[in-house]
């Protein structure tokens, strides 16, 4: 079975599948994230994360600049 990147459009509180797929990628880590375990994400940036560790270091390196 071949695994499909999806396309997501991050909002506040959900988000909303642009183009079906199983996984998308986190933007810190580069891990596949399973759809059913996306838990962390920025709108902002519209980017996703593994865990609340990455979405931390992603804060900790915005808040630097």
């Amino acid at each position: 079975m071949t695994k499909k990147l999806a396309k997501i459009k991050y909002l506040p509180n959900n988000f909303q599948i642009i183009e079906s797929g199983d996984y998308v990628k986190c933007a810190v880590s580069g891990r596949e994230i399973s759809i059913e375990n996306l838990n962390y994400w920025n709108v902002e940036l519209q980017e996703a994360y593994f865990s609340y560790k990455e979405a931390f270091q992603k804060q900790e390196e915005i808040n630097k600049k």
